[in-house]
């Protein structure tokens, strides 16, 4: 009877023992499951390997410490590389407070006041409008957004402001997890002043230039009197040689004045946009005779806009000289005049309508590579709108120009609020230029005429 009660409470303890070790397997096995999630489930002994278990377990979290490791050796060396790179960076929290910068960020935004490790609102350290909406919009959107706009740096201290100047910025921003956001910023003010010193060197170039061109050219006309043939021919052609110096050093000159003053003169008036183009076309139509090419209208037979009426003409001149320049012996020039609604072109609360005007000829179009850069200064796609003119003489020769034509009509256009795109027509293979003009005075039904 002893016997059996001892075995029988032998067993008791065996079994609570047994229970023990099963609940400290499963305390374990909880403890080590976050640290080995990237590796395949393992089943734990029990009774007397928990010795095993427990070496397994400090094996896990000496990984895991040197994973840490790895983890700050990695993120030191990214801050190195951040720390030397060209362009500046920062990034903030969820509550829009500084994290961290590299020092060409500090410099650009002129962060000396903070140190690393602080933890300070950006706002504190950068009044910055652009900057604080930048990085809202891509909280808000989860975008990437690129933004440019000029710095005005600020500070207590009066005597201080007046020696710190205001710079381009361009940023460049992308959401991060947990509602951070990163920021790369470069400095675009080097390369405006560069810009801006070039410019101002060809424009004093230019003026240098005008008074001995114009002199040259009254050498010409007096030798032009004088001379018979075949000797005033020669003078004949560099009399337009001179006079092509002459248009292209006026147009440099317009260019650059229409670029430094971002605010153009203008002389607003109401202008009938078919009327204009019918008085340009016929100053033209002599040239077009010569390779019979005719214009054709559609859409709105009366549109009125507020504009400058000389730049206006400008504008048609410059792109009706083109596509006849660029346009096959007996085809048509289109125009078309539509009404559109804004919609992401202007915001709605400024202007909810736009004239949209089409010029299509009917030449050989652009060349895709030479689209994005068409309205660039000195820029001449010839592959792509180069070909022969056919002129009386029957003498072939290729169409040149100065390049600077389309640039004038970019700025006349900006000046306008208004926006101009280069296309190739999908139908007529033709050079497609589409202008948005804002300032809608009146309109009438659509009809088409020609």
């Amino acid at each position: 009877m002893f016997l059996l009660g001892f075995l029988l409470g032998l067993a008791v303890g065996f079994g609570f023992w047994l229970w023990q070790q099963v609940q400290l397997n499963d305390y374990l096995e909880q403890i080590i499951k976050p640290l080995s999630s990237h590796t395949n489930k393992v089943s734990l002994p029990l009774l007397p390997f928990s010795r095993t278990l427990s070496d397994r377990l400090f094996q896990e979290m000496s990984t895991a410490k040197q994973n840490q490791q790895d983890l700050y050796l990695s993120l030191e060396v990214y801050k190195q590389l951040l720390d030397s790179a060209p362009l500046g960076y920062l990034q903030v929290d969820e509550e829009n407070q500084l994290l961290w910068c590299n020092n060409q960020a500090k410099e650009i935004l002129h962060l000396q006041r903070w140190q690393p490790g602080q933890v300070r609102l950006l706002l504190e350290l950068v009044r910055s409008y652009e900057l604080d909406q930048l990085i809202e919009q891509t909280r808000d959107w989860q975008k990437s957004q690129v933004r440019e706009w000029v710095f005005h740096p600020s500070r207590d201290h009066g005597q201080v402001m007046l020696e710190l100047k205001s710079l381009a910025v361009a940023a460049s921003s992308f959401p991060l997890p947990g509602g951070q956001v990163g920021v790369f910023l470069e400095n675009r003010q080097p390369l405006l002043d560069i810009n801006q010193q070039r410019d101002r060197s060809f424009s004093d170039l230019a003026h240098e230039l005008r008074t001995p061109l114009t002199s040259i050219r009254l050498v010409a006309e007096t030798l032009q009197n004088r001379l018979s043939p075949p000797l005033d021919g020669w003078v004949n052609r560099l009399m337009q040689e001179v006079d092509r110096l002459i248009n292209l050093v006026q147009s440099w000159l317009e260019l650059t004045q229409m670029e430094t003053n971002s605010t153009m003169l203008l002389h607003l008036e109401t202008v009938e946009v078919r009327s204009l183009i019918t008085s340009v076309w016929e100053t033209l139509e002599p040239l077009a005779k010569y390779q019979n090419i005719k214009i054709s209208y559609s859409g709105l037979e009366n549109a009125c806009i507020r504009a400058d009426k000389s730049r206006m003409h400008q504008v048609f001149m410059n792109l009706l000289d083109n596509c006849i320049k660029y346009s096959l012996p007996d085809t048509s020039i289109h125009i078309q005049i539509n009404l559109i609604s804004a919609g992401e072109f202007i915001p709605k609360d400024i202007q909810s309508q736009l004239l949209e005007i089409n010029i299509i000829d009917s030449g050989n179009g652009f060349a895709d590579s030479d689209l994005p850069h068409i309205f660039e200064r000195f820029y001449r796609g010839d592959k792509a709108r180069q070909h022969k003119s056919v002129h009386e003489s029957k003498m072939t020769t290729s169409i040149n120009g100065s390049g600077l034509g389309l640039a004038i009509v970019r700025q006349i256009i900006s000046a306008h609020g208004g926006a101009i795109k280069a296309m190739n027509h999908p139908e007529i293979g033709g050079a497609w230029i589409q202008i948005h003009i804002p300032e809608v005075m009146s309109k009438l039904p659509s009809q088409d005429y020609s």
